[in-house]
């Protein structure tokens, strides 16, 4: 009995529990779903004036407050609006014009500052012989130096006999060539051979040592030049090893590398200035040898052409 009326109370007590959960499954299933929580999308980065705005990835929203965007997606983002803005500060400002010829005549004194007193000299050498080139040039020009037809024509015209034309061709002429032609032709009709070739070898020798006026010049400048430069190198060298043995142990390297240099500067100066003297020098020498030249055989085909009979006068009287 007792067990009967046990069982029977356990049977009554599950038919009860089951009874008051079915209900509450039932209301389970119908309530709506939770809804979930996603943390808001980051914030997009506003548009430049440069470039189009970097866009938010889809992927950085994740599940759950507090989530962060992931660097490697917003990386590139920045890194195109970086490129996209134009990069005003490495555009170098334009330097006024009044500055550049300022710059130029500080490095040239800083240049003469360098070099010392020999860099002095050869500047001031420099100057005169640009001056010599000038003079030089502009005085064979007056003197004819490279004209030859006027001589040429009256040479011709004596060996066919016509002095006085040869004369008139002459005449006004202030070549090289042409007035010794003239003094050739005028000692050939008023005096006899010797005195007529010392005449003309004469007036040849003033007109030539005339022309030769200032070549010495250019001789010493090209000579003496590269000894001053070398002279300027010795000092800055000099100066150079002292600083350093001044230095003791501290010696830089550098201080000495500096010294040397800037005595080298004097060499190069002397040779800049000596080269061109040279070059004038040889050019000017090789124009008056060509009148020389010239001159000489001028010369020689007035001798030895047959003179005129009767003196000039009378040559001019019967052209008349």
């Amino acid at each position: 009995m007792s067990v009967s009326a046990g069982f029977t109370r356990a049977l009554a007590a599950g038919l009860l529990a089951g009874a008051i959960a079915a209900p509450l499954a039932a209301q389970q299933t119908e309530a709506p779903a939770a809804p979930s929580f996603e943390a808001p999308a980051a914030p997009t980065v506003p548009e430049a004036d440069t470039g189009p705005a970097a866009t938010q990835s889809p992927d950085i929203a994740q599940d759950g407050a507090g989530a962060t965007a992931d660097p490697a997606d917003t990386a590139p983002a920045a890194a195109d609006l970086r490129s996209d803005t134009p990069a005003t500060a490495d555009i170098p400002a334009e330097a006024p014009a009044a500055e550049v010829p300022q710059d130029a005549l500080s490095r040239a004194l800083a240049f003469l500052e360098n070099g010392g007193p020999a860099i002095w000299a050869i500047t001031a050498l420099s100057v005169i012989t640009l001056a010599l080139i000038l003079w030089k040039t502009w005085r064979l020009s007056l003197a004819g130096a490279w004209s030859r037809k006027p001589s040429a024509e009256a040479v011709a015209l004596w060996e066919q006999g016509r002095a006085t034309e040869a004369l008139r061709r002459l005449e006004k002429r202030r070549g090289l060539r042409s007035r010794l032609a003239r003094t050739a032709l005028e000692a050939r009709m008023q005096l006899d051979d010797a005195s007529a070739r010392e005449e003309t070898s004469r007036v040849a020798k003033r007109l030539l040592a005339d022309q030769s006026s200032g070549l010495r010049a250019l001789e010493l400048i090209a000579t003496i030049a590269p000894l001053l430069g070398l002279l300027g190198t010795v000092l800055g060298m000099i100066a150079a090893f002292q600083a350093l043995q001044e230095a003791g142990n501290r010696a830089d390297p550098a201080l000495l590398a500096g010294g040397i240099w800037e005595a080298l500067l004097t060499t190069a100066a002397g040779m800049a200035v000596a080269i061109p003297a040279s070059a004038a020098l040889t050019w000017f020498e090789s124009v008056i040898d060509a009148v020389r030249a010239d001159m000489e055989d001028l010369a020689a085909r007035i001798f030895v052409a047959e003179r005129p009979k009767g003196s000039l006068r009378e040559i001019d009287l019967a052209a008349e």
